[in-house]
């Protein structure tokens, strides 16, 4: 039994470890773009859950349908965002655009408990069977259905940023803004898509952990313990943030495993994302795959 509930942990491990590693891109998706680490990223997955919960409540559409709506909702919420807020910052110091976001963030979490209320609130029934197995193991059908959106999309952001034009130029403007704008890329444009594509990918995972547990406050925590998985991958590198999503979604429920077996701390799998913050920033500080950037004074 110890050995069954070790491996289901494992796999649940691996499937959150999916979806921190696709909001963690998002966090490296705006600080490649514009230097800022955005820190209403937790407010997305929540505003993302609450808009996908009030359509399928409110209104008789299927829920791909709901799903859709939220996506372009988001996208268009993303981009009004960095117009009208964030792009009169420009120029100013990185820290002042840091506490915009951090003001974002207390903003967004008063308004949508001043909408929807503090409650928590179940999503309607999306699936026929709560759980299907998968070798033997109980798995939740909308995680199973995560991963293969968040592979999907993780396969798309490396055939996006190869390939396409605009992931080029926003390669470009991450590397250096004045040289990409002297090519007649828009830097302005490709923070506004930046912040889009974040918005749109955060929903998703909002959504996913709505359904799941429900919809309140602290699904935007989930933001937070992502940041972590950022760090451990490198702040500048889409690949260090899968990567650190998987560490630190395995970490969690390894450490579950431990807590309830031996330890009975009763919270470890919570506090030890930010142990190896912490760790990995004495250590390593630009992360596993992150660019070593050495100041000589």
């Amino acid at each position: 039994m110890k050995l069954e509930f070790l491996m289901q942990l494992v796999v649940n491990g691996l499937i959150l470890g999916t979806l921190y590693g696709v909001v963690a891109m998002c966090f490296t998706l705006i600080y490649k773009a514009s230097q800022i680490v955005n820190f209403a990223q937790g407010e997305f997955l929540l505003i993302g859950a609450w808009v996908c919960w009030w359509i399928l409540t409110s209104f008789p559409v299927p829920f791909y349908a709901g799903f859709l709506l939220t996506l372009a909702f988001m996208m268009v919420f993303g981009i009004l965002l960095q117009v009208l807020v964030l792009r009169p910052m420009i120029g100013e110091p990185v820290i002042a655009v840091i506490m915009v976001t951090i003001g974002l963030s207390i903003f967004f979490q008063a308004m949508m408990k001043w909408l929807f209320g503090v409650f928590v609130q179940p999503f309607p029934p999306i699936f026929e069977s709560s759980a299907v197995s998968v070798m033997g193991l109980n798995v939740q059908p909308i995680y199973l259905l995560s991963v293969v959106i968040s592979i999907c999309i993780m396969v798309a952001f490396a055939l996006f940023f190869k390939y396409s034009r605009l992931g080029l130029a926003m390669r470009a403007t991450a590397f250096d803004q004045q040289v990409a704008q002297s090519l007649g890329i828009s830097v302005k444009q490709m923070f506004a898509l930046s912040w889009a594509i974040s918005a749109m990918v955060s929903a998703l995972a909002g959504v996913v952990v709505g359904i799941v547990n429900g919809v309140s406050a602290a699904l935007s925590f989930f933001g937070i313990k992502v940041f972590p998985a950022v760090i451990l991958g490198g702040l500048d590198s889409i690949i260090g943030a899968v990567v650190g999503g998987l560490i630190i979604g395995l970490l969690e429920n390894l450490a579950e495993y431990v807590d309830g077996q031996w330890l009975h701390l009763g919270n470890l799998y919570q506090v030890v994302p930010f142990y190896v913050l912490v760790v990995i920033l004495m250590v390593r500080p630009y992360g596993l795959f992150g660019t070593a950037k050495i100041e000589r004074v």
